[in-house]
């Protein structure tokens, strides 16, 4: 391999573990943050403004719930598996500045709201045939029976919190 083909593909693969690198913070916590700029308004109003940011939830889809083989049924017991899903409320931060009636200081109102994880399950289905296992007595004929159906039910499940907050200073 020639010198200049070796040094292209390094700054390739140096490139590519930096933008891994960058993006896999953000992965591992599960939430993206999201800060909203108000240094212009701030600044061109000449007064304090509220600080506000957001975390924003990254969901992650899991494995299935594969089908149970149950004996005595032709089908298997989940003929359409649930599909779990994680991921998490979206979070806040907002601090406000409240002006002092006595005084120049400021004092400040807060509300800290979490990303809160939440686990669903996506509904599923469940059917049986109209036919039993291979019967000997019916010299190995199916009997006949009612067929069955029915959807497993969504779930969610979730703990949000938030406090509000007020104190001196900004």
């Amino acid at each position: 391999m020639k010198p200049r083909t070796r040094g292209t593909l390094a700054a390739v693969v140096t490139g590519m573990a930096a933008a891994m690198g960058a993006a896999s913070p953000a992965a591992a916590a599960g939430t993206v943050p999201v800060p909203v700029p108000l240094d212009g308004v701030e600044h061109s109003l000449n007064m304090e403004m509220p600080t506000i940011a957001a975390e924003l939830p990254l969901p992650v889809p899991g494995a299935p719930d594969g089908p149970r083989y149950v004996e005595g049924r032709l089908l298997p017991d989940r003929a359409l598996p649930q599909l779990p899903v994680s991921t998490g409320l979206p979070g806040a931060n907002v601090r406000a500045p409240l002006p002092r009636l006595l005084g120049d200081r400021f004092d400040h109102v807060a509300v800290q709201a979490p990303a809160a994880d939440v686990r669903a399950l996506a509904p599923g289905l469940a059917v049986d045939a109209p036919l039993t296992a291979p019967n000997p007595d019916n010299f190995g004929l199916p009997d006949l029976k009612l067929p069955q159906a029915g959807v497993l039910a969504p779930m969610l499940r979730t703990v949000p919190g938030a406090d509000i907050v007020m104190g001196p200073g900004l």
